[in-house]
């Protein structure tokens, strides 16, 4: 992230483009932009706004998310410079033909890096490293942790598990393996 601020920085220095906020995703871009503070910032966009990003993937994990947050966009006649590609995407169709080209390249991309993942987890494999948690170990952290006191709570109050469980947004069999873990019963 601030390797992207940076590159913005030195944009917004070059071009004289005033920015009045600024907002930075901690989440991945595969999650819908409404479940992101993207979401919240395109809502807010009007006619002659200007939105900057380092490049489109970041605004999205695939072709179609990202030509619907751009098509959004431009329907709305906001402006979107992306400063790795130093393209400059309107209302015209010479940008609606460029955000779909960069669109589909950044799909290519991260399905080569997914492809090639896959490929170093195979040889790992079959040269007999053994992959992920060792055998017998625990997990030291659990989603729940520190909800011990909440959950004795509720089963106080009398909350039937299936409810905490929906509540804490974990699955029933989370919620049981926890408490049989920490001996938490009533």
């Amino acid at each position: 992230m601030e390797n992207q601020r940076f590159e913005i920085n030195r944009f917004i220095k070059k071009t004289g483009v005033k920015v009045d906020s600024w907002i930075e995703e901690t989440i991945s871009g595969t999650i819908s932009p409404n479940k992101r503070n993207l979401g919240k910032l395109i809502e807010k966009t009007k006619k002659g706004d200007i939105i900057i990003c380092s490049e489109l993937s970041r605004l999205g994990r695939n072709m179609f998310m990202i030509m619907s947050i751009l098509n959004i966009l431009m329907e709305r006649g906001v402006i979107i410079y992306t400063v790795k590609e130093r393209y400059k995407l309107g209302e015209d169709l010479t940008s609606k033909v460029l955000a779909f080209a960069f669109s589909i390249s950044a799909e290519i991309e991260r399905s080569l890096i997914s492809q090639r993942t896959k490929e170093a987890l195979q040889r790992k494999k079959a040269e007999g490293v053994k992959l992920g948690r060792p055998k017998g170990r625990l997990n030291s952290k659990h989603k729940l942790t520190g909800c011990e006191c909440k959950i004795r709570t509720m089963l106080s109050e009398g909350y039937p598990k299936n409810l905490i469980s929906k509540q804490l947004n974990v699955s029933p069999s989370t919620l049981y393996l926890f408490m049989k873990e920490k001996k938490i019963t009533f």
